[in-house]
């Protein structure tokens, strides 16, 4: 059988990471330089990080802006890392670049992303779009479905919504997630919050609401995107409830609370 040109692979180094190749055209900027320009990425897991990071080659990356850490940070990474300081006219960012300790990455530098350790490049591009917290995962799949199940929404024995329209958004590894339309949903019984999130998937979740009830309820526990990614555009405006939270019935069937990466940071 003949394999696509295309087709992706995956493989592992002693090191314990694996990496495939991409054919992702990927930017990245330190406030109006231009630091990666690539059309060679690799994607790199590490055994102890649930997302991928990008590896650029060095040709590819403006490594003249680039000085030996002054500062190397120690067990954040697999392995032995080099690491970097970024030096551009705004100033120096430690530690923003690292290699990998591994003979298939040799040749090959990474990048901290700016929303997950506070420090890296500003932005970030695939193609023309910008994307955010960390690269894409090529082998998640996220999809939101109109529905016509029955949902119902309790806190602490009040049904705080109810409704026959939903948007199930099903994404890889995580809880289906159920969008109901505002005026199902009773926001009366809630608080507007400062809070805001990112997501490389669904885009900024800019709005949250605690509930108002007291008790044992974590803060924020309802969330809505105004203006999500494309491809999920069909939760726009709708509201989206923790699982993990509250006691979710579909069907009339009472769904059991998942444990998920977000379970332990619901905390009253």
């Amino acid at each position: 059988m003949t394999t696509h040109p295309a087709a992706r692979t995956m493989r592992a180094t002693p090191e314990g990471l694996l990496w495939e190749p991409s054919e992702r055209w990927v930017r990245g900027t330190a406030g109006d330089v231009t630091v990666v320009d690539s059309r060679h990425p690799l994607l790199v897991w590490e055994p102890r990080l649930p997302v991928p990071q990008y590896a650029f080659p060095r040709a590819e990356v403006r490594t003249d802006l680039l000085r030996p850490a002054q500062d190397p940070p120690t067990g954040r990474h697999t392995g032995s890392t080099v690491f970097y300081d970024l030096e551009t006219g705004g100033g120096v960012r430690p530690n923003a670049a690292r290699t990998f300790p591994a003979e298939d990455l040799a040749g090959h530098l990474a990048f901290e992303w700016f929303r997950r350790t506070g420090t890296g490049l500003d932005h970030w591009y695939e193609e023309d779009e910008e994307i955010f917290v960390h690269p894409r995962d090529p082998h998640t799949r996220v999809d939101a479905v109109p529905s016509s199940r029955h949902v119902r929404v309790g806190i602490d024995g009040t049904v705080v919504a109810d409704t026959r329209s939903p948007v199930l958004l099903f994404e890889t590894s995580l809880p289906t997630r159920y969008y109901l339309p505002r005026q199902d949903v009773r926001l009366d019984l809630f608080e507007a919050t400062d809070h805001s999130t990112d997501c490389p998937y669904k885009g900024t979740a800019d709005r949250y609401w605690s509930w108002r009830g007291g008790g044992a309820v974590p803060p924020d526990i309802v969330w809505s995107y105004s203006e999500p990614l494309p491809a999920v555009a069909a939760i726009r405006g709708r509201l989206a409830f923790f699982n993990e939270a509250v006691d979710l019935t579909v069907d009339g069937e009472r769904l059991q609370r998942p444990v998920t990466p977000f379970s332990a940071g619901l905390r009253t």
